[in-house]
């Protein structure tokens, strides 16, 4: 017995005569025909007609189901046998195993212009990319898979930032203002920022997320509340152009002048690069015994809590296509990394606190020892200048949201102790590295 409606029934037999009757089977089409009762007034061959090739492209679609599905099958396969196996957690959780090589896991194409930023969901395999072609693009990173397009902004897309939650997407524009965007709700845009008087160039949350930070063209960095959508306060200094805004993990300061943002007062001025400086990198905790060793600072007291507080250390990198590392304390370039050959667009920490990564105009991605201050590795990442690089932010051996520039995480264990055994259990951010160019791809780095 048939499961199909005379309907379907009706479908399938027209689109099979559609078939015999392109593919010239003359014979199996008269009888068919004859067999189903078709009489010629109620089959007219259309190419415009919904049965016309309908047959082949189910055949297709199938197929490239059926290729899909095998896929899946193998990657289930590897991540069960991955799970089994003891060393799982090790292997996985463990940052200082992965340093990026090429080639690039995924290489993720759609936007016809620059690539400006790209940014990672703290929770899912989400990642957000903006360009100057005025869209969001938000991928799957683990499958290389488009999952949609964000559009609104009139002009160049220049930032991209999710709240520590995921539930927010805040971005910044060439068209003066900022947009928020409702992840659990389909992305849908719920406010619009106005209040710059320029291209806004940077724009971050605050850590708890009731707070957003934008840097623009105009001169100044504004803080913004999130639930009204108003500037709460504007601080006004720099000379020129605004061009990065980047909280500290305790937000309390913001770079390369650091301010405090609450006061709204400028507590120091990092001065020694001879151009443009393009992005700047708070060190996380874990870097802060290389750091003092490369700078030949001094071991901190045992007792002393400040030396472990975020935002003792920052990475700034120029257009004189040096990196340059700061202790804020005192305003000392601790060293500056020469090795790139054209401006350096953006840098990370590695999770570990061994490495610092930056991208550059030179079209590479550059691993640098923070403890001899040497580049150690140097990737042809794309093939036109190196906008942006981000590390994930979801966090692997526990749950929760995650963090930024590479600074771990701790989970405690059952009634709020420590680790099942009585220890912190250390989370990290995932092993995955995106990096955006001027040749409008989008590349995914993993292990």
């Amino acid at each position: 017995m048939s499961m199909l409606s005379e309907r379907q029934k009706e479908e399938l037999h027209k689109s099979i005569l559609d078939y015999f009757q392109s593919a010239g089977l003359h014979a199996s089409y008269a009888a068919l025909r004859a067999e189903t009762g078709l009489e010629a007034e109620d089959f007219v061959p259309d190419p415009k007609a919904k049965y016309a090739g309908l047959l082949e492209k189910k055949w297709t679609s199938v197929i490239r189901l059926q290729k899909k599905i095998m896929e899946l099958e193998t990657r289930n396969a590897q991540l069960l046998e991955e799970l089994s196996s003891p060393s799982f957690s090790a292997k996985r959780t463990s940052s200082s195993d992965f340093i990026p090589r090429a080639p690039a896991r995924h290489v993720l194409t759609g936007h016809r212009s620059p690539v400006t930023r790209v940014a990672f969901h703290p929770v899912f395999s989400v990642l957000a990319s903006t360009s100057e072609d005025a869209s969001v693009k938000v991928w799957d990173w683990e499958s290389g898979e488009l999952e949609r397009t964000l559009k609104g902004h009139t002009k160049a897309v220049n930032d991209a930032d999710f709240d520590a939650k995921g539930n927010l997407l805040v971005t910044c524009s060439s068209d003066l203002t900022l947009k928020i965007w409702d992840v659990p709700n389909d992305y849908r845009n719920t406010k619009t920022l106005y209040g710059h008087d320029h291209s806004v160039s940077s724009v971050r949350f605050m850590p708890a997320g009731d707070l957003i930070v934008s840097a623009s063209r105009d001169r100044t960095i504004k803080v913004w509340e999130v639930a009204s959508g108003y500037c709460t306060r504007t601080l006004s200094g720099h000379a020129d152009w605004v061009r990065y805004a980047l909280p500290s993990d305790d937000a309390r300061s913001l770079t390369a002048r650091i301010w405090d943002p609450h006061s709204g007062e400028s507590r120091v001025e990092l001065r020694g690069h001879e151009h443009v400086v393009e992005c700047v990198a708070w060190a996380p905790t874990v870097a802060y015994a290389a750091m003092r060793e490369l700078g030949g600072l001094a071991a901190p007291r045992a007792t002393d809590e400040r030396a472990r507080l975020p935002g003792a250390f920052v990475a700034t990198g120029s257009r004189d296509k040096t990196i340059k590392l700061w202790d804020t304390s005192s305003s000392q370039c601790l060293r500056t990394l020469v090795g790139h050959d054209n401006w350096v667009r953006a840098l990370v920490f590695h999770p570990s606190g061994k490495f610092l990564l930056s991208a550059s105009d030179d079209k590479t991605i550059r691993l640098w020892d923070l403890k001899t201050g040497r580049c150690t590795k140097s990737i042809e990442a794309h093939g036109h200048f190196v906008t942006c690089l981000t590390w994930g932010r979801a966090l692997v051996g526990g749950g929760g949201a995650g963090v930024e520039n590479g600074a771990a995480g701790k989970e405690a264990g059952k009634d709020g102790k420590p680790g099942a055994a009585g220890e912190e259990v250390v989370r990290r951010p995932v092993n995955v590295l995106a990096s955006g160019s001027v040749d409008m791809t989008v590349r995914v780095w993993t292990p």
